[in-house]
């Protein structure tokens, strides 16, 4: 069985907007705020990014996770394939992928708070490079929250947070190599 991910990222100018937003479109806080700790890992040989796949690991407030993404599809939408789990030590699991000759290539950071609105999961992402909401869920959803957030597809972002953070260092003249908070 294919576990597909859809999402869209929303630009908002800051976290209180998008938080009133979403709150007046009828969505329940989820989970509270908190860091997320990001990194993407690849290696030399065979990489995933050829492929524009991606592996993951999160460190998620007092939660650990890893991701498998795959390379996504065409449209309006990003759409691909995800797979993850849990995992109880988010560290180990990095030393274990670096031993299997994994690296890491990309770090990322972002506060993460998260709302519901039947099955659409509502994201609001604070991060070094701005605000953006997350909406995951099934494409009707999407269209309808999008609606009731008085915001049209048009606006929508396709890119990772990675690509977002390639655009951002180029326009700010920026040497970071990573969207972490303590970059300079």
């Amino acid at each position: 069985m294919t576990n597909l991910e859809r999402e869209v990222k929303l630009p908002y100018p800051n976290p209180a907007e998008a938080r009133a937003a979403i709150l007046r479109a009828g969505a329940v806080a989820l989970r509270p705020r908190r860091l997320q700790e990001d990194r993407l890992l690849d290696r030399d040989t065979s990489p995933l990014q050829s492929r524009r796949c991606t592996l993951r690991i999160r460190v998620d407030g007092d939660r650990g996770s890893v991701t498998f993404k795959g390379a996504p599809q065409p449209g309006t939408m990003k759409v691909r394939e995800e797979l993850e789990t849990s995992v109880g030590d988010p560290m180990v699991l990095l030393q274990v992928c670096e031993r299997l000759g994994f690296h890491v290539w990309f770090r990322y950071e972002k506060y993460r708070e998260e709302f519901s609105r039947g099955g659409l999961i509502i994201a609001l992402d604070e991060s070094p490079i701005g605000t953006f909401v997350e909406l995951e869920g099934s494409a009707d959803d999407i269209r309808r929250m999008t609606a009731d957030l008085e915001r049209r597809p048009e606006e929508f972002v396709l890119d990772s947070y990675h690509a977002l953070f390639e655009t951002y260092r180029t326009a700010h003249g920026s040497q970071a190599q990573h969207m972490v908070f303590d970059a300079p």
